[in-house]
């Protein structure tokens, strides 16, 4: 009898099936497919206004090699933005907390960085650090500077007085309540930034790679779209996107083991 029932296929609910997230990114990448398909075919779109979803996965099978080696340069120019960009946060929002006038010069710089455009700014950075991978790292960090320090400044700040008076009390000093109460309590906050930056880093990375670069996703984006290559461009942008998702979850999915009580 335990032979038969070990035979008999196993019924999955719906509801068990979908609350892997895995299996929702699958389902929801087959729909957006399917109507991507669908759109191509009842408009009957030609193929340099919207190639077919069959056409860029032909490309990509083709074009592997070169599309592999631009996007290990974006890639590069993200990761190390998002590093240069969460350093540069958390430093400023430690010296917001532990030294009140710096906040009143700090914050108008803060707001500056986020009220520049960023294609505003990359000219400028191409003419101080040239066509390389620098002026895309700087980018990134840019564009993400904003939230990383916001967001650590209102964890640190909002941590809920109690705590500090009774540190106090017990006699700490200012490095050790900012050790052992504040950073501790400001890490969800933290962690909220961290998230946000991980999706919009690359777009800092791609929009340094437009104004003025020879590799990347983005400078093969547009190389492609002016040679009329609109399949290989819709290639590179599933590249991007496909780094942008697993950036996003790698860091969600290290922020929870790291921060298991409220990430």
């Amino acid at each position: 009898m335990s032979n038969l029932n070990a035979l008999m296929p196993v019924k999955l609910h719906p509801k068990k099936f979908l609350s892997n997230p895995l299996m929702r990114m699958i389902v929801s990448t087959a729909v957006i497919i399917g109507l991507w398909q669908g759109l191509v075919i009842g408009l009957e779109l030609p193929s340099f206004i919207l190639p077919s979803p069959f056409a860029v996965f032909e490309k990509l099978i083709d074009r592997h090699d070169v599309l592999l080696r631009h996007s290990w340069v974006t890639a590069q120019e993200i990761l190390l933005g998002l590093l240069l960009g969460l350093t540069m946060g958390l430093i400023f929002a430690f010296q917001m907390l532990l030294f009140k006038p710096v906040k009143r010069w700090m914050l108008p710089i803060l707001i500056a960085s986020q009220a520049i455009p960023v294609f505003a700014i990359a000219p400028v950075l191409m003419l101080w650090l040239g066509y390389g991978i620098a002026s895309k790292i700087v980018m990134a960090a840019l564009i993400i500077f904003f939230p990383i320090t916001t967001c650590c400044y209102d964890g640190l700040r909002n941590t809920p007085r109690g705590y500090l008076d009774l540190a106090k009390t017990m006699g700490a000093t200012k490095w050790q309540m900012l050790r052992h109460i504040q950073l501790p309590a400001a890490l969800p906050a933290i962690a909220s930034g961290i998230r946000v930056a991980a999706v919009i880093a690359p777009i800092g990375a791609v929009a340094g790679e437009w104004v003025g670069s020879s590799e990347g996703l983005g400078y093969l984006m547009l190389q492609a779209n002016a040679r009329m290559m609109i399949d290989e461009m819709f290639a590179a942008l599933f590249i991007l996107s496909i780094l942008s998702i697993t950036l996003y979850f790698g860091a969600d999915t290290l922020l929870k083991k790291l921060i298991p009580w409220k990430a």
